[in-house]
């Protein structure tokens, strides 16, 4: 059995994020150079955001500003974390 993930507010981290709606691919820029790539999910558009965060507090300012447009989220998923004593829980 894998140790538990430790990670602290203060690290960056890649994170995959999902919210319902269309998000101009363009718009990356709004959400820290993450990439923006937008499906279709049952006949629903489908934003999924890729990228790296420098701390908890960019995490959040991520999720603020897909509230602000009005779309809902699906998902937050940790997809790696960016430092070597962190251990990837999918590893």
């Amino acid at each position: 059995m894998a140790p538990p993930l430790k990670l602290t507010m203060d690290q960056p981290a890649e994170y995959q994020i999902t919210a319902e709606g269309r998000l101009d691919p363009e718009r990356g820029e709004w959400f820290n150079g993450m990439t923006v790539e937008v499906r279709r999910a049952g006949g629903v558009a489908v934003t999924v955001l890729r990228g790296s965060v420098r701390d908890q507090a960019a995490l959040h300012g991520v999720l603020r500003t897909l509230y602000t447009l009005g779309m809902p989220l699906l998902a937050v998923r940790l997809a790696r974390p960016q430092t070597p004593d962190i251990i990837d829980c999918e590893s």
